[in-house]
Order: C-alpha cells, then sequence, then structure tokens
C-alpha cells in the first residue's frame, strides 16, 4: 500500500488508522429507521371506530351519517353530532354493493371514492422515505465521526506537522543560546539513534521547557522537528481535559499511538501545568478526578515508551511549581531547560532576526533599540519591531528609523497616546508637577535609573502622563540601598503635590499600589527589615502570603503578631521614602518650578532638556541603577 502525501498509507483515516467497518452504523441506522417509521405510523393511526356494514347501513337509513369515503376495501366516514355526541369517525368493511352510490345519492350524503395504488406505488410510498431517512441518518453520523464529536471523543485533536510544513530552525531562533545548545543533542539523537547511543547513552524521555511567556518555549520545540527533519505532534494541555470522565486518558493512549506510527517524531505539549497540576491541590469537584485520570494516564504512557523507538516527548510551561512531583522525577521529564527573557545581546540577536521582514533605514541602530528594552521578551520584541513598521507607514517613510522605534517602545510601554482628552488647566498643571517630581528624585537620588523623557500627554487608559527610565545595563541583583531609591522616585509624583499644592490627589494611584508591592517584597521576600528580620513570609509561587488583601487571615503562615510587624515595616519604608523625596524637592524647589513650567509649555521633555533646566540647582548627574524592565511611572486618572 502506497503512503499519501502526508505519509500515511492509502485509505487511513486521519490518525493513520485504517478504515473501520461501517455494518455496525449501517444496522442501527436500519434499525433506528424502521423505529421511527413504526412510531409515525402509531401516530397516523386513525381514531375511527370500526362497525358493522349492517350498523352504517342502519346509519345512513337513519339519516345520521354526514359524508363517507368510499374506498377500495372499506368505507370510512362520519356521524353527525346527536345530543352531547360530536362526531364521531367510523369504519366499516365494504360488501360489494353496487347500489350504494344511488342510495348515497338519495340520502342527499356526500361522498368520494379512493383509488387504489398498484403494488409499485405501494412499495415506492414505503421505500422512498426509508431510503431519504437513511441517507440524511448515514450523513449526519460521517460527519459526525469526522469532526471527533460522539463516535470520536476518544482520539487525540493533536495538529501533525510533518516535515516540509515545519520550516523553522534554529537560524530562526535567537536570544536563548543555552537552550539551543542543550536542545542540539535531540537533534542529533532523532539524525542518527544508532551512533549517538554507541556508547550506552540515553535521550531523556521527556524534557520540559520553564520560562515566562513569549520567551519562544514553542518556537525552540518546532525548531527542534525542522533541524531534525521529523513530523511534529503539538497539543495544548487544556485538550486533554473534557467534561466526560475518562475521555482525556483516551486522548492521551490515543497522542502516543499516533506518535509511535509516526516515529521519529517529537510531541509536543503546550501549557503542559493545565494537565500535570499536582494531585488534590485544592480540588474539591468531580472535576479533580478526571484531571487525576488524564495525568495519571500521561504518566504510564512516560513510563512505557522508549526514546530508542524515535518518540521524544517536550513540554513548556511558566508555573513549574504548580506540577505534580511524579512528572518532574528521573525517567520522565529528566531534563529542565530553562528559557528566560533574553539579555541586551540576546536581544539585539532577536531584533535582527525580526528585522528581516522590514526595511529599516541606515540610522537605524538596533544596538540602541536592545539597550531602550530591557525585560522585553521574544514576543514582546517581534511586536516592537511590528510597531515600529506601523509606525514609519503612518509617517509616510520610506524606511523604519530609531524614531519609529522609540515611538513604538512609547507605545508598547505607555501606551497609545490620546490627543482628544483634554484636561483642565489645574489638572495639566498637578500632572506637571507630579511628573517632573518623579524625574527630579531621579536625578537626585543616588542608584535611581536614569530617566530618559517625561511627559504629560495621556496614554493608554487612565494615564495623563508618564516617566520614562532607562537602566544603563542588565541588572539582575538590586541592594537595599537601590530598592529605596526606586521607592524615592515612585513617590516623587506624591511628594512634588505635597511640597506645591499642600493636599493630595489621586494621580498617584498606580505609584502607591507599585510602592506598595515593592515594600512588601524588600520585607516579605529578600529579608531587608532589621526589625522582621531574614526570614521569608511569601508563597512560593510568587504571591506574598497573606500580603494580598483576598488573602485569608487564617491561611497565614504566621502570626498576628508578625503579620504587625510586617504591615509596620512596610509603612516605615514607604514613609521614609517619601520624606526624601520631600527633601529633595524642597532644596531644589526652583529646578522644580522651571521644569514644570517647561513641560506644560512643551507637554515632553527630554532627558537634555530636563539635565540643563535642573543643573543650576547643582542636580547631580544620572547615576547607574538596576530595573528589570523599561516601566513607565504612569499616573491614572481620578
Amino acid at each position: 500500500m502506497r503512503p499519501d502525501r502526508d505519509g500515511r498509507p492509502q485509505g487511513a483515516g486521519p490518525d493513520g488508522e485504517a478504515p473501520r467497518n461501517g455494518r455496525a452504523p449501517g444496522t442501527l441506522v436500519l434499525v433506528g429507521v424502521l423505529l421511527l417509521y413504526v412510531v409515525a405510523e402509531i401516530l397516523a393511526a386513525s381514531p375511527a371506530r370500526r362497525i358493522p356494514y349492517s350498523a352504517f347501513l342502519a346509519q345512513l337509513d337513519s339519516g345520521h351519517v354526514a359524508r363517507v369515503t368510499v374506498g377500495a376495501t372499506e368505507v370510512r366516514g362520519v356521524l353527525k353530532p346527536s345530543g352531547a355526541r360530536r362526531d364521531t369517525l367510523f369504519t366499516a368493511r365494504r360488501v360489494d354493493a353496487p347500489a350504494l352510490a344511488d342510495t348515497l345519492r338519495a340520502r342527499g350524503v356526500p361522498f368520494d371514492g379512493e383509488l387504489r395504488a398498484g403494488w409499485f406505488g405501494q412499495a415506492m410510498g414505503w421505500l422512498v422515505p426509508l431510503a431519504l431517512m437513511m441517507g440524511f441518518w448515514s450523513l449526519v453520523i460521517r460527519r459526525a465521526a469526522g469532526q471527533a464529536g460522539v463516535l470520536g471523543m476518544g482520539k487525540s485533536r493533536a495538529r501533525v506537522y510533518v516535515e516540509k510544513d515545519v520550516r523553522v530552525t534554529f537560524a530562526d531562533v535567537a536570544g536563548v543560546d543555552e537552550a539551543k545548545a542543550e536542545l542540539q543533542e535531540m537533534v542529533a539523537f532523532l539524525r542518527d539513534p544508532a551512533s549517538f547511543g554507541r556508547l550506552g547513552a540515553r535521550m531523556p524521555r521527556g524534557v520540559l521547557l520553564v520560562g515566562p511567556p513569549g520567551t519562544g518555549k514553542t518556537l525552540l520545540a518546532r525548531a527542534v522537528a525542522g533541524e531534525a527533519g521529523v513530523s511534529f505532534l503539538s497539543i495544548n494541555g487544556s485538550e486533554f481535559v473534557e467534561m466526560f470522565v475518562g475521555l482525556g486518558a483516551a486522548r492521551v493512549r490515543s497522542l502516543f499511538e499516533q506518535a509511535r506510527r509516526s516515529a521519529p517524531c517529537i510531541i509536543f505539549i503546550d501549557e503542559v501545568d493545565a494537565l500535570g497540576r499536582a494531585r488534590g491541590a485544592g480540588m474539591v469537584t468531580g472535576a479533580s478526578d478526571e484531571k487525576e485520570q488524564t495525568l495519571n494516564q500521561l504518566l504510564a504512557e512516560l513510563d512505557g515508551f522508549s526514546p530508542e523507538h524515535g518518540v521524544v516527548l517536550l513540554a513548556a510551561t511558566n508555573r513549574p511549581e504548580i506540577l505534580d512531583p511524579a512528572m518532574l522525577r528521573a525517567g520522565r521529564f529528566d531534563r529542565q531547560i530553562a528559557v528566560d527573557r533574553p539579555d541586551r545581546g540576546g536581544r539585539l540577536q532577536i531584533l535582527r532576526v525580526h528585522a528581516r521582514a522590514i526595511r529599516t533605514a541606515p540610522g537605524a541602530d538596533l544596538g540602541q533599540v536592545a539597550a531602550l528594552t530591557p525585560g522585553f521578551t521574544g514576543a514582546d520584541l517581534a511586536n516592537l519591531v511590528n510597531e515600529a513598521a506601523l509606525a514609519a507607514t503612518r509617517r509616510g517613510a520610506a524606511a523604519v528609523a530609531l524614531e519609529d522605534f522609540t515611538a513604538a517602545i512609547e507605545r508598547i510601554v505607555a501606551g497609545i497616546a490620546r490627543t482628544t482628552r483634554v484636561l483642565s488647566p489645574r489638572e495639566r498643571e498637578i500632572t506637571a508637577y507630579h511628573e517632573t517630581g518623579h524625574a527630579l528624585v531621579a536625578l537626585a537620588t543616588p542608584g535611581a535609573d536614569p530617566v530618559q523623557k517625561v511627559s504629560i500627554i495621556p496614554r493608554g487608559i487612565g494615564a495623563l502622563g508618564y516617566t520614562l527610565q532607562q537602566p544603563r545595563e542588565d541588572r539582575y541583583i538590586a541592594t537595599r540601598a537601590e530598592l529605596r531609591a526606586r521607592l524615592a522616585v515612585l513617590l516623587g509624583g506624591r511628594a512634588a503635590e505635597r511640597v506645591v499644592f499642600g493636599e493630595l490627589s489621586t494621580g498617584a494611584a498606580d505609584d502607591l499600589v507599585r510602592a506598595t508591592e515593592l515594600a512588601r517584597e524588600m520585607v516579605m521576600r529578600y529579608g531587608m527589615d532589621d526589625t522582621v528580620g531574614n526570614a521569608v513570609y511569601a508563597a512560593p509561587g510568587g504571591e506574598l502570603a497573606g500580603g494580598h488583601a483576598l488573602i485569608a487571615p487564617e491561611s497565614r503562615m504566621y502570626s498576628e503578631q508578625t503579620a504587625r510587624e510586617i504591615e509596620q515595616a512596610v509603612r516605615v519604608l514607604l514613609a521614609l521614602a517619601l520624606d526624601g523625596a520631600v527633601e529633595i524637592l524642597e532644596r531644589d524647589r526652583p529646578a522644580l518650578d522651571r521644569c514644570a513650567r517647561r513641560l506644560l509649555e512643551r507637554e515632553t521633555l527630554s532627558r537634555e532638556e530636563l539635565v540643563a533646566l535642573a543643573a543650576p540647582a547643582g542636580a547631580p548627574p544620572p547615576r547607574r541603577a538596576p530595573s528589570p524592565r523599561l516601566l513607565p511611572v504612569a499616573e491614572p486618572a481620578g
């Protein structure tokens, strides 16, 4: 049997299976149609009362017959109402009486005849409706089976990519050199399993790609398949779980059976945490049983297949801490590969990959763009390049310039500029002093990130202005002094409102949220408060234990006394940061007024303009400081 163009035998089903015998469904359809026909005949049966022919003649003589239909073998009619009796239907077997028509005419009874159909007409009256109903139900059942409906719910929904479809290679993946080096071994094994295992080594049964969303985990898996030239079976973890119990386990079995028939191949399960969540973790409903059965089947399949068959399992998640420990033990997912956010060099490589699809101007330095985007993932950078191309298109340029990349960064980080929003003069003045307060505190505080731009143009949802800060290099460790400097900058806008207007506004709502979160992290996760000490009170999943307002006090893993100490330490950190920002702005009040007035005139100030305006007040030059990502200090609308 020759294979078709997708590598399956001709006549095979979509998952490689041979077509099943259709007699059983056909028999069921036939029985169902016959039952429907019998029911229809019963429902359509006449409720007429059968009487003897002599009784019919007696009723006819007495004048009680309203109308008559004379058939070939019987007489049907209606009796006239009499007293409380309504019209009564009757039927009688016909006795050959040639004078019946004359009798009916003499009595004045309306009558009609009924032609008798031949044997062919009677047969067609049965066969035609039966054939139509069988054809209709056969079509419905075939379409349901083809769409994995009631008859195919247990089949895998994995999308199969054969070699000609997987055109992604490692050349299309940038910024994750360590992960690519780890996956090169899998490519070598898939290309030549015999040579790779000549020393007795075996490939891991499963490889788990761990990293934040958008870092290229799915792209890496497809690149492995493209480099090795093998089939690629991709499915999302949530597609295994259905409302019917047992379907998830059936789909797991179907997926691995399909992979064995397609070997050598790669199975890729995206968002595996939807399938492999730790068993019994807060699940009290019946849905947990279905998920646990699906997970148990996956674990059994991992134990049952061997990499020597040419099947490699890849999975991706951004929440490895919630996975069941049984999945991560040796012999199942043997290897975990971290796919983290790229550093500056990695961002430059990613920008170069995506810049192949656009026309860039000669002066567009992608290295400078990479320096402006710390913390961006590969997906963020792809979106950045696309937004820059759209910005160049809107202004009618022939190529994408550096200013288009800068505008795209501001659009992604701060939101879309809302030029139609009109602020009152009072609101513009408060916003100008607020943003200037952020900028001057950043300039005057050692360890704060350098300010790149200050603007009072509304952007995004509720942001009346923003201050962009750019770190000079990627930093992965922050000291307590640097975090305190970051707190002072976040509260610089509120400090400016207190110094200038003597009252507070709602414009600092977002600043307060971010400052409170940072202060809680310092106290509860990093142990940066002498009173609370070096103990960690944060939940392992990245959420603060008891630090969120929605977490009930009884769920905390520490006492009420410790909770009060934590809250007191957070308030002290915020108070010290606000007092320091107020002291800076009161000392440099002339610079604050100059920068705010110029910001009201120009609406946007660059770093050079801001430094020139603040220089007479003796502001120190910008200092080097850490920042996990280029974020604006945005003020929501009141």
